[in-house]
């Protein structure tokens, strides 16, 4: 029987409900955030695996409004293997469609965000596994709704693992903003475009090892401190919800 996409869908949070919190921070009791999540919670997060039937290996992913889907391709035959190489090659590209933002015919290849993608992934990568050879990871930001590069990442990396390429551990993303002494998890492009500083971490959760850590604007020492342990504990939940999707697949291709 064919194998199934796996799926995944869920509301995650790096705080506890069950768990007192420390008091709030924030000056503005009556201020919400547009979409009326609470400081601390992320958007729903829903994973697909199996979305290109041409590709090695690809995942969807859904968070809100900012949609991903990447493809992956390989290993196969470098086409700058003119030496030997004990280690694989990583190739990332991130576009954008067309129609992504609100701004139309802006669709185009991020430069930066492709050399952001391919340093997160990399040191989760066992590239010994396959010397002389290529694994091409495209990237396609279909709809922009916010903290799109975390996205990206998390969903690069579920459609390695169903290209079956080895790897240490998963890597999963999450950013946070900075908006006055509000720290924001896993904002939206409102929440991002008046944003006084960021914080973006990719991390290999079960080794609890980062691969990618992204700085900008201002954050005060306390705010980074508190900001770094809000990206860590989410993307160790979001984890769980991307295993689940390939546990899901797996099953389905067993059937």
């Amino acid at each position: 029987m064919a194998a199934k996409p796996g799926t995944a869908s869920t509301t995650y949070s790096p705080v506890d409900p069950t768990h007192k919190t420390k008091p709030s921070i924030f000056t503005d009791s009556d201020w919400v955030r547009p979409d009326s999540r609470g400081f601390q919670q992320c958007r729903p997060a829903f994973f697909r695996t199996g979305a290109v039937n041409s590709a090695s290996g690809s995942a969807y992913a859904e968070f809100g409004n900012t949609k991903v889907i990447v493809s992956v391709f390989g290993p196969r035959e470098s086409k700058k293997a003119m030496m030997y190489s004990d280690v694989g090659r990583l190739n990332c590209n991130v576009s954008y469609t067309t129609f992504a933002t609100h701004v139309r015919g802006q669709g185009s290849d991020n430069k930066e965000f492709s050399s952001m993608l391919h340093k997160a992934l990399e040191g989760a990568i066992i590239l010994e596994s396959f010397p002389k050879t290529t694994v091409d990871v495209f990237a396609l930001v279909l709809e922009s709704g916010g903290s799109d590069l975390p996205v990206v990442i998390s969903c690069a990396s579920l459609a390695l693992a169903d290209a079956g390429i080895m790897m240490y551990d998963l890597v999963t993303s999450v950013s946070v903003s900075c908006l006055g002494k509000n720290l924001l998890i896993d904002p939206i492009l409102e929440e991002e475009s008046c944003q006084d500083g960021s914080l973006m971490i990719a991390c290999m959760p079960s080794r609890y090892e980062v691969t990618q850590l992204t700085v900008t604007g201002e954050l005060s020492a306390p705010n980074l401190s508190e900001a770094m342990q809000l990206c860590l504990d989410a993307c160790a939940k979001l984890a769980q919800i991307m295993r689940s999707c390939l546990k899901e697949a797996a099953s389905a291709a067993e059937e």
